[in-house]
């Protein structure tokens, strides 16, 4: 058995390339390489989205629970509010008896307005927090739109390119460079900004 195949294959291999340029050999790699390279941009692109949606998704959650503290805090202002006007009601009675007051009316209802000023203040810096987490929230989910909207040029782009290699039409490949540029140039624009 011979250790050497008697056909030559490099001229075999040379014939082969030779081929392929001649049938587009060369075009169908750029297309591969462009095609690769809008495949690596829309995944970076597509995790900067799911990074950004996640973060907003958080934000909002946060909102809603400070939400909820917020109106906590207003509920139990108000319980404070009917207790001062229970107090005042009971004095009152006493006043319209034309009797005197025990003095620990005037001094529940005075704690309880302080009470409720005190309150007040945390129920609107908890509000407040609500607006900042939603307004943070709402910038993330606006990069998200701009990030998914790169993906989907990429997306396009890279079909493009697919039709391209299948029809062998340099159009088509032009067109797909243009979608992916424009999905580069979004994508970039979104995360400089």
């Amino acid at each position: 058995m011979p250790e050497e195949p008697e056909v030559e294959t490099d001229k075999l291999h040379e014939a082969v390339h030779e081929e392929l340029e001649r049938e587009g050999g060369g075009y169908l790699r750029q297309i591969a390489l462009t095609t690769a390279v809008l495949a690596a941009f829309a995944s970076v692109a597509s995790l900067k989205a799911g990074a950004t949606v996640n973060e907003a998704l958080a934000l909002k959650t946060e909102a809603t629970r400070l939400q909820a503290e917020a109106s906590d805090e207003w509920a139990y202002y108000q319980a404070k509010g009917v207790k001062a006007a229970v107090q005042e009601a009971a004095r009152s009675s006493w006043l319209a008896a034309g009797k005197e007051p025990p003095p620990g009316y005037e001094a529940k209802i005075k704690r309880y307005e302080e009470e409720q000023k005190e309150i007040q203040q945390k129920a609107r810096e908890k509000e407040q927090e609500v607006a900042e987490k939603e307004r943070e929230a709402d910038e993330l989910l606006h990069r998200h739109e701009a990030f998914a909207n790169a993906v989907a040029l990429f997306q396009v782009a890279i079909a493009l390119g697919a039709v391209a290699a299948l029809t062998r039409n340099r159009l088509v490949l032009l067109g797909s460079l243009l979608v992916g540029s424009a999905g580069a140039l979004v994508f970039l624009w979104r995360l400089i900004r």
